[in-house]
């Protein structure tokens, strides 16, 4: 009896035995091209099954014919097939070729091995695809910032041709840089005129320490959160206006604004209960926080 060959086109993680759905069209003997009675088949299939994801296509000879002649053969079909159903039908777009020698059990009835099968998920089932399929998702690792080397002062050009020279905080800058999406830092030292949110010239160095990590760290996207003490009736008025206060910085010095919102909580969530006791504990309520949204 001559050998036959099977062309199998499909994708290279899926493993023998998957359980998709599956449809077959036959051709006639040596003919790669469907006869009437199976494009209307085929057709009738495609009307029916616009929402399924083709996962596989096989081509299969029968044993007549040489080795190479079925492997041709079994090639144009598959091909004859796919043309046919593109764009018409999903398939899965890491499509790929792979020969399956003699590894097909032949059927006594020669007409049922001269076919090609589709292999399809269900609408239904598309969300466990991999699973179906047998794919394991492997987890990316993240990679890790690249370090920066953040200067620990910066000289700012004033208006009235005079400059200003700040500190600036090294270690905060690359917290904020290396921080991941939920976590939440405060910002040290970073104070306002009385009533106001109007920064302190002081203060000015933290404006400029997260305008060099944003400049620095393209995907970094952040929250900047107000907060203020003692007056347990606020509704965040000023809170809001204070973080608003820092995000006009730092879109006005070129940081795209969809990086940046804001929020003003007022003394709704002080770290120390109100009415504080102490200084410290009104300073500590009275603060600025900043928010990682993506990093």
């Amino acid at each position: 009896m001559k050998k036959y060959l099977s062309i199998l086109f499909l994708f290279g993680a899926i493993v023998s035995g998957f359980s998709q759905e599956q449809f077959s069209v036959f051709f006639e003997s040596n003919k790669f091209e469907l006869q009437k009675t199976e494009i209307k088949r085929l057709t009738t299939w495609m009307d029916a099954n616009k929402e399924v994801k083709i996962v596989a296509i096989n081509g299969y000879t029968d044993e007549d014919g040489s080795v190479g002649f079925n492997d041709t053969l079994a090639k144009k079909r598959v091909s004859y097939i796919y043309n046919e159903i593109s764009g018409k039908v999903r398939i899965r777009e890491d499509f790929k070729t792979r020969s399956f020698g003699e590894l097909h059990n032949q059927s006594a009835d020669k007409s049922q091995n001269r076919k090609v099968t589709l292999y399809y998920i269900l609408q239904k089932d598309l969300a466990r695809e991999d699973e179906i399929l047998g794919i394991k998702k492997v987890a990316e690792t993240p990679k890790p910032k690249p370090a920066v080397n953040y200067p620990d002062k910066i000289t700012i050009d004033n208006p009235n041709g005079t400059t200003s020279e700040y500190k600036l905080d090294v270690n905060f800058m690359k917290q904020v840089n290396e921080s991941k999406a939920g976590e939440k830092l405060k910002i040290e030292n970073l104070n306002f005129q009385f009533n106001t949110f109007a920064i302190v010239n002081e203060s000015r160095g933290k404006l400029y320490e997260l305008l060099l990590v944003m400049q620095n760290n393209p995907t970094l996207k952040i929250e900047i959160q107000g907060h203020i003490c003692c007056n347990p009736s606020n509704k965040g008025k000023l809170s809001e206006e204070r973080a608003k206060a820092i995000k006009n910085f730092l879109v006005g010095q070129g940081i795209d604004k969809a990086r940046v919102t804001f929020k003003g909580f007022g003394s709704t969530q002080p770290i120390y209960p109100l009415p504080e006791k102490t200084e410290e504990e009104r300073a500590a309520n009275r603060r600025v926080e900043i928010l990682i949204l993506e990093n």
